[in-house]
């Protein structure tokens, strides 16, 4: 068995995940320095997570019928940094909304592959996927505190150069990952289309959860940074503030491996959610209170962390080699549209119920999540 390439794996996912991290705390304030409204700026956050409803199934069925994971990693990180350029020449609605999905349906191609080209290399170590993936929550933390930093010294106009520099940074990273492809599995997956495994009791329930999962992060993606402002805090302290959800998905990463051996996936998702409800609970009512809102923070553990690390194991094992691309590509599609609902309800609900009603909204989504995970998914350890 040929060794891990374990950096050039964690590079990949230091750079991905820090430009998550420059523009999902910075997306809304950013249109906002340019005088959108918030329904305005609901509708320009919704449309990259809109175009995971469609990018990722095509992207996924190619890289499954072609094989070609990589490649498809590399145009789509070249296309990505290419298309948002186009930013630097507008900054109409229209034009914005243009960049924005002509962007995200590239980037949208990047990660589900990158995940299926991840799992192949660690083969029969799938449990130390966690510890690649914490490199990107390393990388997210950076780019949050350091940009932070930098809006509030220099202002939000950088903030187009600063997406564009790390963009460029993924294309990098994209050549330097060895390609890699996965095993035929021995469990009867293979024999099965991707339909037929999609019908495995659980896992069109699982995919339902995923979407609530991402719904429910609306209103957090969108406005939380805008929210906290208003609450007084400065945007040192908003980045701050993201890295410190960030820091304790790492230390879960961590020790991931051991909650894995502990814990079946579906408790692990079962907690995850029900966490998640306790969480837009306290950022919705309580986030004027500094201790709280760190309660708050320290949660996004389990409702990113330890979520997306059991779900991305769930996918594993439920398709076969020749539909691992499009189980992952319907997890991210999925995902967004969840996450665009989300931040269009947010959009339309700030203004006129308010931030705590919205984050309430968020709550229910969870909570109905964690029923069906109780009584839909078995017990099943990795």
């Amino acid at each position: 068995m040929s060794a891990l390439p374990y950096w050039r794996l964690s590079g990949f996912y230091l750079f991905y995940f820090a430009l998550l991290g420059a523009t999902a705390p910075f997306f809304g304030l950013y249109f906002a320095h340019l005088g959108f409204s918030a329904e305005r700026i609901g509708e320009l956050v919704a449309i990259p997570m809109l175009m995971r409803c469609v990018a990722p199934n095509l992207w996924g069925w190619l890289g499954d019928t072609s094989g070609r994971r990589l490649a498809i990693v590399r145009l789509g990180a070249a296309c990505t940094l290419v298309s948002f350029a186009l930013i630097l020449l507008g900054k109409s609605f229209a034009w914005l909304a243009l960049v924005m999905a002509l962007h995200a349906f590239f980037w949208h191609a990047i990660l589900p592959q990158f995940e299926v080209i991840t799992l192949a290399h660690l083969r029969e170590q799938a449990a130390r996927y966690s510890q690649l993936r914490l490199w990107g929550s390393i990388g997210f933390i950076v780019a949050v505190v350091g940009l932070g930093a930098l809006f509030e010294r220099h202002g939000m106009d950088l903030w187009p150069a600063a997406i564009l520099t790390i963009m460029a940074c993924i294309v990098v990273a994209s050549i330097w990952v060895p390609n890699a492809q996965p095993q035929a599995r021995q469990d009867g997956l293979d024999r099965g289309g991707f339909l037929r495994q999609l019908r495995v009791p659980g896992v069109l329930a699982f995919y339902v959860c995923a979407g609530l999962m991402q719904l429910s992060h609306g209103p957090y993606y969108t406005f939380v940074s805008i929210h906290l402002e208003t609450l007084g805090y400065g945007r040192g302290a908003i980045g701050l503030l993201w890295s410190l959800g960030v820091v304790a998905e790492i230390i879960l990463f961590v020790v991931m491996k051991e909650v894995l051996a502990r814990f079946s996936l579906r408790q692990i998702l079962l907690g995850s959610f029900v966490l998640a409800t306790l969480r837009w609970l306290l950022l919705g009512y309580l986030a004027e209170h500094l201790p709280i809102l760190l309660l708050a923070q320290v949660l996004h553990a389990a409702t990113f962390g330890s979520f997306h690390v059991a779900a991305i194991h769930f996918v594993q094992k439920s398709f076969g080699e020749r539909q691992q691309g499009q189980g992952q590509a319907l997890y991210a599609t999925l995902s967004g549209i969840g996450g665009a609902l989300g931040a269009l309800y947010a959009g339309y609900s700030w203004d006129s119920l308010g931030a705590d009603a919205t984050f309430a909204l968020a709550s229910l989504a969870t909570a109905a999540a964690a029923v069906i995970i109780a009584v839909r998914l078995k017990e099943e350890r990795t």
